[in-house]
């Protein structure tokens, strides 16, 4: 029989799987996370018609003469190209702008996905739409340890914000230095003790002779006293008051005439909080507001990078796992050496080009065609073999 015949076969073989990966392309140019694939195609072994031979003497060498036996494909790799962004305003929806991979869990296997639809479920751990449970570490009192092992990142609804004993305060703004000696003024504090419980901090500024007097007193008994002297208005005495372990600063109070402004600027103590809200940093930190005006990170998103991404197997879901070829996943937080960083409210759409895959299908189909009619061409060499007979 004819090698083309053959060849032909080959040729529609590889053609029909370069359709096949072509299609599946452009089946996915909307699929969050997705990667294009490409065929590639080798030829296959060659059949050695006559070999080379060195040159000798006066007689010159000769070429390898050789007859190809067709096409295979050699492989299909994935483009791990970055797509574009879509915006979603969903804090759940991350986005990895750069290299690396979410890890989501099932059951005890991991896969890894650059798809980062995420939403929470009723444990209130972030999950993909599979079920996958997103993996990172988790927060103790908003410190992370990255040595540990991850675990499932879970926002409690009910998590709270331990309560904060105040230790300091502060007021600013001016004391009136031409008010009539015996004026008080009068200022008061919200603070808090270690349990979060509320009490007032009432603070007394009185004239004097030589400048102010200040006098604090809380709802616990405890006093403090001090003296404010002013020389054109700046502040050269008595800083700070002292009552009952809170330090008040008075450093920023100054005594110029006909102002009577004097403000809390802040204190550094607050009530226990519950959590009303989370935010997602650039590097992957999960940041919980709570109803006492604090914030703290709550877990750390885990990325994962794999010295050859290319050898990755796909799973199915738009996720992946780990082969003997691509290595072992290398676990590090988002901005850390080969790993891109993370963006919250947006998705990384498919990096499919349909342009380029439309040109594919193009090239695929005529390739098909083109090998079809080698088989068509070597059948009608085979019937006129067949017609010599007659």
């Amino acid at each position: 029989m004819l090698r083309s015949l053959y060849s032909g076969i080959s040729g529609l073989r590889a053609h029909q799987t370069m359709l096949d990966v072509t299609g599946n392309n452009i089946a996915n140019v909307n699929t969050t996370g997705f990667k294009s694939s490409s065929a590639q195609f080798q030829d296959t072994l060659s059949q050695m018609a006559q070999g080379a031979a060195a040159p000798q003497g006066d007689t010159g060498g000769s070429n390898p003469a050789q007859v190809g036996l067709g096409v295979r494909v050699a492989g299909v790799s994935t483009n791990f190209g970055q797509g574009s962004s879509q915006s979603t305003g969903r804090g759940t929806d991350l986005m990895i702008s750069g290299e690396g991979f979410f890890v989501p869990e099932k059951g005890t296997r991991q896969f890894y996905t650059r798809a980062g639809n995420f939403q929470l479920d009723a444990g209130g751990r972030l999950v993909s739409p599979d079920g996958g449970i997103l993996q990172g570490w988790s927060a103790t009192n908003g410190a992370v340890n990255l040595g540990a092992a991850t675990g499932p990142i879970t926002l409690a609804p009910n998590a709270t914000a331990a309560a904060v004993a105040t230790t300091r305060a502060a007021l600013a703004g001016n004391l009136p230095s031409d008010a009539a000696v015996g004026t008080a003024v009068e200022r008061q504090i919200r603070v808090f003790d270690g349990n979060g419980a509320e009490r007032a901090l009432n603070i007394t500024f009185s004239r004097t002779n030589t400048g102010w007097s200040v006098a604090g007193a809380d709802a616990n008994g405890a006093n403090g006293s001090g003296a404010l002297t002013f020389a054109n208005g700046t502040l050269t005495s008595g800083g700070t008051l002292n009552v009952g372990g809170i330090t008040v600063d008075l450093g920023a109070v100054t005594g110029f005439a006909q102002m009577d402004t004097v403000t809390v600027t802040g204190q550094n103590g607050a009530e226990a909080g519950k959590l009303e809200s989370f935010t997602l940093a650039a590097d992957g930190s999960v940041v919980g507001a709570f109803s006492n005006g604090s914030t703290q990170v709550l877990a750390q998103v885990a990325l994962a990078k794999f010295t050859n991404a290319e050898g990755l197997e796909k799973a199915g879901g738009s996720t992946y796992v780990a082969t003997a070829n691509s290595g072992a996943a290398q676990l590090g937080v988002p901005g850390d050496a080969g790993l891109g960083s993370l963006s919250s409210g947006s998705l990384e759409m498919s990096n499919v080009d349909l342009s380029q895959e439309f040109t594919n299908l193009i090239v695929a189909q005529r390739g098909f065609q083109a090998n079809a009619r080698i088989i068509t061409t070597s059948d009608e060499v085979l019937q006129e073999l067949g017609n010599l007979k007659r």
